[in-house]
């Protein structure tokens, strides 16, 4: 229990902790790393060379600081870590280990500011935010386990089926190895995955969207290749292991599925929104609704580099028969053959493509903006382009749901 000079002292430091910034971050986990560098394994180090993941902690700590006497602000911030942890399998032993370094950090970097009294209450802070998360992960742990076709950390999965959708995306379809029930999803969630690419110093985590309709037998994800485009960069490490390295009767350590970001059933229009592999949550969505002969108004907006890189076009026209489905797509460039396809594919009707930037004013009067769904993912930008159209536009900002690959970010 945090006592109200806990609270003080923890508020007292959040000036110290602006005007540091990620540096403490930044140093947090280079300590971590250092002491503790079993925890690579964990940890996606591609992040952390980006500084995306140190940007994401710090403006975790931070947020925690300034609400530490009105956690209830926080839930949505924990629901989304729990899952993420969940998909990572952390277990209640790694928190002694964070809030050892996080508190060393502190102490570190700031001697003077940090007295011992400051540091007993970071300590009983981070005591209470960590008793939080491994009781809410331990909710999701066990219900996931209790479920029919659940289970509790990694299950071996066989790959059953690999499709190239797209110039970039590749689909994977999973079917587990001891052939028993999986457990089912809600439309949006991901996968924990585990690999360990040869010639590679750690084992790599990451998550990837499932993009199909539940069916309690199998998963499918759709993962996107990913190229560096800085020669400074290193390429996607998983992506391109799956997508080079991974085929047809290989075996991969899967976590159930998670994540906060999915489909909730209303009786009113839904708009999906997406950009490049954004896509795969928004099909999982569209084949959900699909299978259930959902009745309601939706539309599908969608953009993309061009129409080589359009993951589940052909699908997604289909899809048109099957639910009362407007379907819009933004290109950024064609050539000239890719011109010639979509005019010939726009004869049907059923195709409505756009060049340039998603602008949404002039559907406005077409778009259910009053009283919608509005379920964006895509890359940070234009997450936070498309969301602040969608303001302007009258959308209440509670009917805008989203999802960042990746760190997260506030859009």
């Amino acid at each position: 229990m945090l006592s109200a000079k806990h609270i003080e002292l923890v508020k007292s430091t959040i000036p110290l902790l602006e005007s540091a910034g990620t540096g403490i971050t930044e140093y947090f986990y280079q300590r971590m790393f250092k002491h503790n560098p079993e925890l690579k394994h964990i940890f996606n180090m591609t992040n952390q060379r980006s500084g995306g993941q140190p940007a994401a902690l710090f403006s975790a700590i931070a947020a925690y600081a300034k609400n530490i006497d009105k956690l209830a602000a926080l839930s949505g911030a924990v629901e989304r870590i729990a899952h993420k942890h969940t998909s990572l399998n952390i277990q209640p032993e790694h928190y002694p280990i964070v809030g050892h370094h996080l508190l060393a950090t502190l102490r570190e970097l700031a001697p003077e500011a940090f007295t011992a009294e400051v540091e007993e209450a970071w300590a009983a802070a981070y005591g209470v935010l960590a008793g939080i998360f491994i009781n809410r992960e331990e909710e999701l742990y066990q219900k996931n386990a209790n479920r029919v076709g659940g289970w509790l950390g990694a299950r071996q999965f066989k790959v059953i089926e690999k499709r190239q959708e797209s110039a970039l995306v590749t689909s994977f379809v999973f079917a587990p190895v001891d052939d028993e029930p999986v457990v089912d999803y809600q439309a949006g969630q991901y996968l924990g995955i585990k690999v360990e690419p040869a010639h590679h110093e750690y084992r790599e985590m990451r998550q990837y969207s499932l993009s199909d309709k539940p069916n309690g037998k199998t998963y499918r994800i759709s993962v996107k290749r990913e190229d560096s485009r800085n020669p400074d960069d290193e390429p996607g490490t998983v992506s391109n292991y799956l997508h080079d390295q991974v085929n047809v009767g290989d075996v991969l350590d899967i976590f159930p599925p998670a994540g906060d970001f999915h489909y909730v059933e209303r009786n009113e229009p839904v708009v999906l929104i997406s950009a490049g592999v954004g896509v795969t949550p928004m099909q999982s969505m569209l084949e959900m609704l699909a299978s259930k002969k959902s009745d309601k108004p939706v539309f599908y907006l969608h953009a993309c580099e061009n129409l080589a890189q359009h993951s589940f076009n052909e699908r997604v026209q289909a899809l048109t028969s099957e639910l009362k489905l407007t379907h819009h797509t933004w290109y950024r460039e064609l050539d000239g053959n890719e011109q010639e396809v979509l005019n010939s594919q726009g004869h049907s009707g059923s195709v409505n493509s756009h060049m340039g930037f998603m602008n949404l004013v002039p559907m406005k009067a077409d778009l259910p903006l009053d009283k919608g769904d509005f379920y964006l993912c895509g890359p940070v930008a234009f997450m936070r382009f498309v969301k602040q159209q969608l303001i302007e536009l009258g959308v209440e900002d509670t009917r805008i749901h989203y999802e960042v690959f990746g760190p997260h970010s506030d859009l």
